[in-house]
């Protein structure tokens, strides 16, 4: 495992904290067409909406989690810039969503330091746009960001077939939703977080739902937390070496009724020994086309759903990422549908 993963030059995830017990799924047993594996697939979809995705045995996989660590010396040495290089390709003057970001917190010591965040669209990195103006590091490695994009949609691609399946929809019925080529809101995501306190007001600021289809995450610390559904209690969720973490987003919960699951969670301060040290994670966030309008599907298991009576606006998935992904709709995305929370606005980004 240490040949693949960098986890084991890091402080251990403590073992006296309470984490979320998450299903752990394998892609390989997912790609062979397992039937006890895709069960407990889209249970967990169903139960959470969160799951570990076991890369091991999967050349698919493997070869995701080999990309991931070298994104990740990518993102380092694109956060070690220096901030008035970073604050070029900012938001909102160069993209109110797809460029980097930055919040003022204040670290361990009480000084002023930037937790920060770096979104690169897949249209981009595909050159299905025009593209937006990047640092020369990032296109020293788009072979890598290419490569990277296609992997983790393949294994995305896999995940929808899956769960197309199971809501017994005609056959490409999700995977009509989210074509590569097309022009959607798909991303990557670099972020950095300093060592900083336990803060609840920034805490429950950051509580939220994803307001994609599927997000895969590779973290090397922990500090995400999940909500449970039955108690209401937040939980860690422990880094597993080998696996990503895999959260279904607003995006299927819409599609669904209410079938599937997009749960509530956060990023804290890591527990432990962990604490001490920068966070760093990458996040792939895939989502519907452009042009696809998020709203109830017809047919299978979604036509026995119960009918909402709560009327919801009709977006498309481009307006429902530009408005959640800049604050104009805060709020969460549960099956019980939209709760509006203005405390879930995030701090105002630093202008550069």
């Amino acid at each position: 495992m240490a040949s693949l993963t960098s986890h084991d030059a890091l402080p251990p995830f403590p073992d006296d904290v309470k984490t979320a017990p998450l299903y752990s799924i394998s892609l390989a047993k997912l790609e062979a067409g397992d039937a006890s594996s895709s069960d407990a697939f889209f249970e967990a979809c169903r139960q959470l909406g969160f799951f570990y995705l076991d890369m091991l045995g999967s050349t698919l996989g493997e070869t995701i989690v080999k990309e991931a660590e070298k994104l990740n010396k990518v993102q380092q040495e694109f956060f070690k810039l220096p901030n008035e290089v970073k604050d070029v390709y900012g938001r909102p003057h160069l993209h109110p969503f797809y460029a980097y970001r930055v919040y003022e917190t204040e670290n361990l010591q009480g000084e002023s330091v930037r937790n920060e965040n770096y979104n690169l669209r897949k249209d981009d990195i595909l050159g299905q746009c025009e593209r937006l103006a990047c640092h020369p590091l990032i296109l020293e490695h788009q072979a890598l960001f290419e490569s990277y994009v296609y992997h983790c949609r393949a294994a995305i691609d896999i995940l929808l077939e899956h769960l197309n399946t199971h809501l017994q929809l005609p056959e490409g019925t999700l995977a009509n939703l989210h074509r590569i080529h097309e022009r959607s809101g798909d991303h990557v995501r670099f972020t950095q977080a300093q060592p900083q306190p336990w803060d609840d007001d920034r805490a429950t600021r950051g509580e939220h739902t994803d307001f994609g289809s599927i997000t895969v995450l590779f973290n090397w610390l922990g500090g995400l937390q999940i909500r449970t559904p039955d108690t209401n209690e937040w939980v860690y969720v422990r880094p597993v070496p080998g696996s990503c973490i895999v959260n279904l987003g607003d995006a299927l919960v819409k599609f669904t009724a209410g079938l599937l699951r997009s749960n509530i969670h956060r990023v804290v301060p890591a527990p432990g020994q962990q604490a001490e040290l920068v966070r760093n994670s990458l996040v792939f966030f895939s989502r519907p086309e452009d042009s696809v309008v998020l709203r109830r599907l017809k047919g299978g298991l979604i036509d026995a759903q119960p009918v909402s009576e709560q009327v919801e606006e009709e977006m498309t998935a481009d307006e429902w990422i530009m408005k959640k992904g800049t604050g104009q709709l805060p709020g969460v995305f549960t099956a019980k549908g939209f709760e509006y929370k203005p405390h879930n606005i995030l701090p105002t980004a630093v202008k550069a």
